[in-house]
């Protein structure tokens, strides 16, 4: 029998995960991030793009953010990372509590090596990554450090 393409054991795999903040010490929340990415099992950070001010989506009046995009290099799955990153915003102090909401910390998939998700919980690649200019700039930053 066969397994599923996505439940494949691969090497490590490129991933790209947005961080934000708007609330509190946003600079140290996305520095704790980076480390917390860093620290995780089968994991490497690899890059990072500049940290760029950016208004806040969803009309809601709420401080700007903080946004960093950042590459990894892991072997982990998509939810088991996706299951890290909701760890690593509990422990900065986030609370869902609203959509759109203001948070210490948020971190997004945004990429995932070639992969093509599409569940309740977890879209890959990101949805929103067309209609956020900043990740596509921070994207390409990245991407130029690359070559």
């Amino acid at each position: 029998m066969r397994s599923r393409p996505d439940r494949e054991k691969r090497g490590p795999e490129r991933v790209f995960v947005a961080l934000g903040s708007n609330l509190g010490d946003r600079a140290e929340h996305l520095r704790a991030a980076r480390e917390a990415l860093a620290s995780l099992p089968e994991t490497a950070l690899v890059a990072e793009s500049s940290v760029e001010e950016t208004a806040p989506l969803g009309g809601m009046d709420q401080p700007p953010y903080l946004n960093q995009m950042v590459m990894l290099e892991t072997s982990l799955q998509p939810r088991a990372l996706l299951s890290a990153l909701q760890t690593i915003e509990s422990r900065q102090g986030r609370r869902r509590t609203e959509r759109w909401g203001a948070r210490t910390l948020d971190l997004d998939i945004v990429r995932f090596g070639d992969r093509q998700l599409n569940e309740h919980d977890l879209i890959i690649p990101h949805p929103e990554l067309p209609n956020r200019d900043f990740w596509l700039r921070e994207l390409a930053e990245i991407d130029s450090h690359e070559r």
